[in-house]
């Protein structure tokens, strides 16, 4: 199948309905095989879809690097989109800064291009907020971006609804990606309405719950040392165990229609779109072709009233928080 086409953002490019995620291949999910991840690219173009997402923190610049042959040898049919203001340190691989001032702003998009190897990014998030830097600052640079041609289009990751307005009021927001999925759905109080209001596409990540809305892993234990969703306070000990519970849904749903839960939890994400009224295009990561063509597939899969009407008290009953850290998030800022 081809992917639908949608518009991001009242005034942004055309994409897929559903872009990829790129982030595991380079980080974070344990072990990849890059010879396989660079196949899934090709044939999540092949697919239809073109948006392709990636940010100067994931692998600390490998995912830049690694899509940028990519990238360039599709140039005309991908739209691009990276993020800077998180800020990491080699002598301190725990650490997480956020980084949101002028300066900053035009050191990360240099950077950026220079591992990408483009003349300009198709879509350039603020990857978090430092509240401590006004709008008419970090956005005002990144505006001046699109003025020198180094960037089309800009986005913002983990705001609020005020914030979004506040942002828009600078400069126009074509996207706005924050996590929403069965498991997540703090951003339907302000970002979702704002959204919709200013015409400010919205780009779901994590919208399969990293994984576990899929019933491939039911607790941390179950997963690779290196892989980062150990810290997860929502997969680990009772909390896992009680999540565990609420994926039962899903997965009923699944069978009853043939198809997997990821599916379902694709299927829930896209038709957020009718019901909130705007456009949405939900970024899930996979490394493996396989998966590609599975999740690809859901864009067109319609739950029933019935079935949303099973799965809508889910995200009220889950356990523990989605960061350790919820200051790294918009939900704390409500």
């Amino acid at each position: 199948m081809t992917l639908p086409t949608t518009k991001l953002g009242s005034n942004g490019p055309t994409v897929g309905v559903q872009g990829l995620g790129c982030m595991g291949m380079s980080e974070f999910y344990g072990p990849t095989d890059t010879t396989e991840a660079l196949a899934t690219l090709d044939a999540a173009l092949d697919a239809g879809v073109t948006l392709f997402d990636t940010a100067d923190i994931y692998g600390a610049g490998h995912n830049e690097e690694l899509i940028g042959p990519f990238v360039r040898a599709n140039r005309d049919r991908v739209v691009l989109a990276t993020k800077f203001a998180i800020e990491r340190r080699a002598d301190d691989p725990a650490y997480r800064g956020v980084r949101n001032d002028a300066g900053y702003v035009r050191s990360a998009v240099d950077a950026s291009l220079r591992r990408l190897g483009v003349d300009v990014i198709d879509v350039y998030y603020m990857h978090r907020r430092a509240p401590g830097v006004p709008f008419a600052e970090s956005v005002g640079a990144m505006a001046e971006l699109v003025q020198a041609g180094k960037v089309r289009h800009l986005g913002l990751s983990e705001v609020t609804g005020a914030e979004l307005r506040e942002a828009h009021a600078v400069h126009p927001i074509a996207a706005l990606q924050s996590e929403w999925s069965i498991f997540s759905r703090d951003v339907e109080q302000s970002a979702v309405p704002a959204a919709a209001e200013l015409g400010v596409a919205f780009v779901p990540y994590s919208p399969l719950g990293r994984g576990f809305l899929t019933g491939s892993f039911a607790a941390a234990e179950e997963l690779s040392q290196d892989d980062y969703r150990r810290h997860h306070p929502q997969f680990s000990g009772a909390n896992a165990q009680a999540n565990a519970t609420l994926v039962a849904p899903i997965l009923k749903i699944a069978a009853g229609r043939g198809v997997s839960a990821a599916q379902v939890a694709l299927a829930w994400v896209h038709q957020r779109a009718e019901v909130h009224g705007l456009t949405v295009v939900p970024i899930p990561g996979t490394r493996k072709r396989t998966r590609l063509a599975e999740n690809t597939a859901a864009a067109t899969l319609r739950l029933t009233p019935e079935e949303l009407a099973e799965l809508e008290p889910i995200a009220g009953r889950v356990s523990g928080t989605r960061y350790a850290d919820m200051t790294f998030t918009s939900a704390g800022r409500e």
